[in-house]
Formats: C-alpha cells, sequence, structure tokens
C-alpha cells in the first residue's frame, strides 16, 4: 500500500514519537503490519561517507554491527527534514520488528518496481541480514587460504588425488544445477547490452562440464607435482643436498567472464597445493558462486573448504592486492586495462598478459591450401580467445600473384571483417586501421603486407603483444629464422594459434597465458604453481670456517 508523507506536516509531539516522516512511516509500517518499507530518498542508498566524496561506498546491506561506526554522515536531504540519519534509525527500527525495509533513490522512476522484483538496488536493512554476510577481511581469507593448503599439502598424494576425482564428480552430478545458474548470468548479460564476445565467454556451452570434469581427470592423473627432486648434490662426504618442487603459497586470481576458467584454476590449485583466492567479474557472479560451492563442497573437512576463497566484491581488491606478506603470486585474466591496474596497483608479483595480438604471417615459399586452413582456423574457431589470430601478415610476392585475395576471399566468406594496413588497404580497397596494435575479440582483423620474413618479424616487436605467432611457410631456413627470432611466448610452424593452450599442450588445465619473462611463460599449468625449496641432509655436519670440510659438489642421481 503506496502512502505519501510531506515532511511540512510533521512535528515533533509530546510524546517525542516522531518528527519526520520516516520515523512515521516506519511506526505505520509496524501498524499496518507490513511485508515491506520502501524509504525513498535523495540518493540511491545509504553511502559510507557521504555520497559526493569519490571514495564514499554504496552499501547495499546494512549490518549494524559492522557499519554503525563506519558511516560519516553528511548534510541532511535536499528534499526533506531529517536526512539520511532519520531514515537509518526508522528502518533499523523497523527491521529489528521484523519488517524489511530498503532505502533507494525517489528520482529513478522505476525504483520501486526493481525492489519488488527483487533486484540488488538501495540499501537493505533485515532482521537476520548479520547472519546472511561472513565478515571476513581480506587478510583473514588469505591466512586461511594459506593454513587450509598447508593441511592439503600434508596429505599422502593418493588423497590429493581422491579430491580431484571427488571435484569432477561434484561437477557433473550439479551440471542441471550449475546450468540454471549460467543461463541467468547469460540473459542478464543480454539484457544488459554487454558485447557478443563477452556473452560468448561467459557462456558454459553444451558439453562444456563433461570437458571441465574430464581435463580435472586427467589432472588426477599427471605425475605428483609436490616433492618432487629435482636434483641431488653430494656437498661434501654424507651431507646431501637436494633441490625439490613445492608449492608457491597463496594465489590470487582475478577474472572476467570466463566461469569455466574458476574451474580449471581451481583444479590447478589443489593439484599444486596452493591456496587461493578467486575474483571473478559481476556478470558471472551466479555462475561462479555455484561453482565455488560445489568445488569446495567436495574438500575434505581435514584440508578445509577455506582453501579456495571467493571474494564477492570489487572493494575488497585493492585490499588484498596490499597483502605482499601473505600473498605470493596475482594472475589477472582480462582486459588490458585490468592487468594494468593490478600490475600498477602491487608490490605481489603479477603473471599474466595484457593482450593477445597474435600474428600469421604467410611466407611466398607457403602451400596456399595450408594457409588458407591455417588463417581460417586461427580467426573463426573462438574469434574471443585470446590466442585468436587479430593480423595478417602476407608476403609481397603473394600480393601479386593472387593469392593475397584468395585468402581475403575465404576470410569474408566466413564473414571475417577486414582492415588493412597501409598496403594492403590501398590495394584491397579495405578501410585503413588506425591502430596495429589491436584485440578485436570478434569476427575481424587486419591484414598487411610485408616485403620479407624480417620485415614480418620486425612487425610482430612493433606491434604484437609477445602472446603467440605463427609461420606458415615451406623453407625451412625461412621458418627456423621466424621461430629462432620473434620474441614471443609462443612461436609456430604451420599450425594455427589456437593451439597455445594448456589443456591442447597436455597440461591438463591452465590458469592463464602468461606473456612475462621470468617464473613462467605460455600457458600456465601446475608447472608454473610451483617454486623449489631446498633440503639438506647431514649427520652433525658443521662449518666451523670450512676448516674441516672437504667439499667435493659431485651430482647424484636423482633416485637413490
Amino acid at each position: 500500500m503506496p502512502v505519501s508523507f510531506d515532511n511540512r506536516n510533521n512535528f515533533q509531539d509530546s510524546s517525542g514519537i516522531f518528527w519526520d516522516n520516516d520515523s512515521l512511516a516506519g511506526l505505520l509500517a509496524l501498524e499496518l503490519k507490513a511485508d515491506l518499507l520502501v524509504l525513498l530518498s535523495d540518493v540511491e542508498g545509504l553511502y559510507s561517507g557521504p555520497p559526493s566524496e569519490p571514495n564514499s561506498k554504496l552499501i547495499h546491506t546494512y549490518i549494524r554491527a559492522k557499519h554503525q561506526a563506519e558511516i560519516t554522515f553528511g548534510d541532511k536531504s535536499r528534499v526533506g527534514r531529517g536526512g539520511m540519519t532519520a531514515k537509518v534509525n526508522a528502518a533499523y527500527c523497523a527491521a529489528c520488528a521484523g519488517i524489511p525495509v530498503v532505502i533507494t533513490s525517489g528520482f529513478a522512476m522505476d525504483s520501486i518496481i526493481k525492489v519488488l522484483e527483487g533486484k540488488r538496488v538501495g540499501t537493505l536493512f533485515h532482521r537476520d541480514a548479520h547472519l546472511w554476510v561472513k565478515q571476513v577481511g581480506a587478510r583473514e581469507m588469505a591466512v586461511a587460504a594459506r593454513e587450509s593448503s598447508r593441511r592439503l599439502q600434508a596429505l599422502q598424494s593418493q588423497d590429493r588425488r581422491k579430491i580431484l576425482l571427488d571435484v569432477a564428480d561434484a561437477l557433473e552430478a550439479n551440471e542441471s544445477l550449475i546450468k540454471v545458474e549460467n543461463e541467468a548470468d547469460v540473459a542478464a548479460a543480454q539484457e544488459a547490452g554487454y558485447a557478443k564476445s563477452l556473452v560468448s565467454r561467459l557462456a558454459l556451452k553444451p558439453g562444456k562440464i563433461s570437458s571441465l570434469a574430464k581435463s580435472i581427470r586427467i589432472l588426477a592423473d599427471m605425475e605428483e607435482p609436490i616433492g618432487q627432486i629435482l636434483k641431488r648434490t653430494e656437498l661434501a662426504d654424507g651431507l646431501i643436498l637436494e633441490k625439490t618442487s613445492c608449492p608457491l603459497g597463496v594465489l590470487l586470481i582475478v577474472f572476467e567472464s570466463r566461469p569455466d576458467a574458476l574451474v580449471q584454476i581451481a583444479s590447478l590449485a589443489i593439484r599444486s597445493g596452493n591456496g587461493l583466492l578467486l575474483k571473478g567479474g559481476k556478470e558471472a557472479m551466479r555462475s561462479n558462486a555455484i561453482l565455488h560451492k560445489v568445488i569446495t563442497s567436495a574438500i575434505p573437512d581435514t584440508v578445509g573448504e577455506k582453501l579456495i576463497g571467493l571474494v564477492t566484491s570489487r572493494e575488497e581488491i585493492p585490499d588484498l592486492l596490499k597483502l605482499d606478506d601473505v600473498i605470493d603470486l596475482v594472475i589477472p585474466r582480462g582486459s588490458n586495462k585490468l592487468v594494468s591496474q593490478i600490475k600498477e596497483s602491487t608490490k605481489i608479483p603479477v603473471l599474466g598478459h595484457a593482450d593477445g595480438i597474435c600474428h600469421v604471417y604467410v611466407d611466398k615459399s607457403a602451400n596456399l591450401d595450408v594457409a588458407k586452413n591455417i588463417v581460417i582456423d586461427a580467426k573463426i574457431d573462438y574469434p574471443a580467445a585470446c590466442n585468436a589470430m587479430e593480423t595478417l601478415l602476407v608476403h609481397k610476392d603473394l600480393a601479386c600473384n593472387g593469392a593475397l585475395n584468395e585468402l581475403v576471399v575465404e576470410l569474408q566468406h566466413e564473414g571475417v571483417g577486414l582492415f588493412g594496413g597501409p598496403r594492403a588497404s590501398k590495394l584491397l580497397q579495405i578501410p585503413e586501421t588506425r591502430l596495429f596494435h589491436h584485440e578485436y575479440n570478434s569476427m575481424v582483423c587486419t591484414v598487411e603486407i610485408v616485403d620479407d620474413v624480417r620485415a614480418a618479424i620486425d612487425h610482430i616487436h612493433q606491434h604484437g603483444s609477445a602472446h603467440t605467432d605463427c609461420i606458415v611457410a615451406e623453407d625451412q631456413k625461412v621458418a627456423e629464422t621466424f621461430l629462432c627470432q620473434v620474441d614471443s611466448a609462443a612461436v609456430f610452424h604451420n599450425a594455427s594459434t589456437r593451439f597455445c593452450d594448456g589443456a591442447r599442450f597436455g597440461l591438463g588445465a591452465e590458469v592463464g597465458i602468461s606473456t612475462s619473462r621470468i617464473h613462467a611463460r605460455g600457458p600456465v599449468g601446475v608447472e608454473g604453481l610451483l617454486t623449489t625449496r631446498w633440503i639438506l641432509r647431514g649427520n652433525g655436519h658443521v662449518v666451523d670456517g670450512d676448516q674441516g670440510v672437504v667439499y667435493t659438489h659431485k651430482n647424484l642421481a636423482l633416485q637413490s
């Protein structure tokens, strides 16, 4: 029942019960035993500080124990007497009495409709709100993940393997539930007008859950990665040094759009014995939540579900990026903007790539049929992937003998939009690109003509992103020049750039493709999530100024 109050008619009565419309509305809601009270304001809801201040954040669910001391109120409402202080007091009193309250904007025409539809608008006050939200700080999450990871590392190899197999089974058993949540995310993204490439990455297509479960089982059957002896050295008689593999510690993965990435990353963390904190994009909120719930339900209590934490608020990311003492590696998977922002905001090592500007160079010695197949596959197999071709480079001789035209016709026949560099745009009569360093993530690519393989290499170094680049050529000397001199994470000869993938490389899964030059490069699987530990086994040995030590430094067999 909508009821409108005018502050001009309200005053504080002799009993002090109310003096503004908010407290009057609360009293009336109690008297009527209303199902819901909506208080309209001139701002979107309750903020952590004055809404005009840039650091103020909208509070979606009010929890008195957390927010009462944190909130700083500004000036009173421009259109009311009591301001936000009165609204909060009235809302809290009504909520304590069992009536849910939402404070939202009265200037948005559809605010009340959105509230009634259950959409997340404004600030909610509810008697049980403190039970819904577990207030776990960033540091607590990271510390809990590290403690759980140490318990995971203490398990026998077969027990860690069983966890992965249980995760795979749980995914398949809950496929229908996962599908419902993912379809809701996809529908919301389409309604919100997200780009087709993002919606494509967001959707868990038919067979995807089965494929993910299969990759997890492959990962489970791989050789045990933890505690492998990489090198054994006799330092002196009876003094043996071992270099062994061990987990990095706690990983923070920030990713956009792709909920299947959550599954791959979580399984790799379990296999490598690492703790994990995950922050997915808001567009995949439902998918990520159900996948996280399914996966952590398969982790035994002896390890603890806090091994894998799901960060649900963007506001927590800056706090996490400050925790260089408890988080060991950050891996961003997403846009160039996301990766750059994270690199600039943390002291924690960052592993990732900012762009996927992948090239295919077709040499004059190329078999044209082979070139057509590779170019088409590299572009259209999955245009939104980071390993899709974005630029086609063609030897100048192919522009004269008609081969370039054939390649262009093949692309256009498949529906690929084309932009050209200065030479190609003039010859082919296509729009000239404004920028070679551009990741389309769609059915569009750039074409340019180059003089030879060395010009192709120079172009790639100047405009590429050191991700994946390919040469199509029959001349082995030219191919070797390209393979040896292109400074990218992955360089291919007569093979599609789409092969640059952890699963296709036999890694089981990947946390991402790194274009960094330190620690790991290319598709990063289990091995990229490990570091080393030195173990020294002696028999009362002491240095004592090296007086009595005879160093042998003898390499020993890995298996004694």
